[in-house]
């Protein structure tokens, strides 16, 4: 008997949208860093992505779980970059814009190569790691330059990037429940 195995990429696609979105409403300057957006790091952005990621290992799917788990890693990386300095336990500096904007870049060019994978895919998956390496390379580029206005047109960029993966699990999900096409894709080929 095979078991059916539910499509983990909308709740992966989810808590990387949704907190993709939040954190780059701060960095369009609405709100502060806070634990709103940190706890949204580590659970939805993190742990929901690691999850789905392992779901995608066990489908087969070398693609799906190799993204999850890495974003989902990378959450966790990043809000222990934010906390690790004021943990007394650690006694470590905050990282040095040069360290932040290596850090960015390296996901960044991991983000593009990563990119490839999609073309087979859907054309809003494309336009999720598309925009997504884009973002890594701004935020790059606001670490190493310091500007303020960088810092808000990639904020915007970011919210772009987040919401479209927030469409493209809401239209996984929909399209599946529905049986037809209830919010288009872009499907190839």
């Amino acid at each position: 008997m095979d078991e059916k195995l539910a499509n983990p990429a909308p709740l992966g696609l989810m808590g990387f949208g949704m907190t993709t979105v939040l954190l780059n409403i701060h960095n369009v300057g609405f709100y502060p860093l806070d634990s709103m957006i940190l706890a949204m790091g580590l659970a939805y952005g993190g742990l929901a992505q690691v999850i789905a990621g392992i779901m995608e290992f066990h489908k087969g799917n070398t693609f799906g779980a190799t993204a999850f788990c890495s974003y989902g890693l990378f959450w966790w990386s990043l809000v222990t970059l934010t906390i690790m300095p004021s943990v007394s336990f650690f006694s470590v500096d905050a990282p040095v814009r040069a360290a932040m904007a290596a850090y960015f870049f390296i996901w960044g060019l991991f983000t593009a190569i990563m990119f490839f994978g999609t073309l087979k895919a859907n054309r809003t998956l494309q336009f999720v790691f598309f925009s997504l390496a884009i973002l890594f390379f701004l935020l790059t580029a606001r670490e190493l330059t310091g500007s303020l206005d960088l810092g808000i047109i990639t904020g915007y960029e970011g919210i772009v990037c987040g919401l479209s993966a927030i469409y493209l699990a809401l239209a996984e999900a929909l399209n599946e429940v529905h049986g037809k096409v209830i919010l288009p894709i872009g499907k190839v080929g």
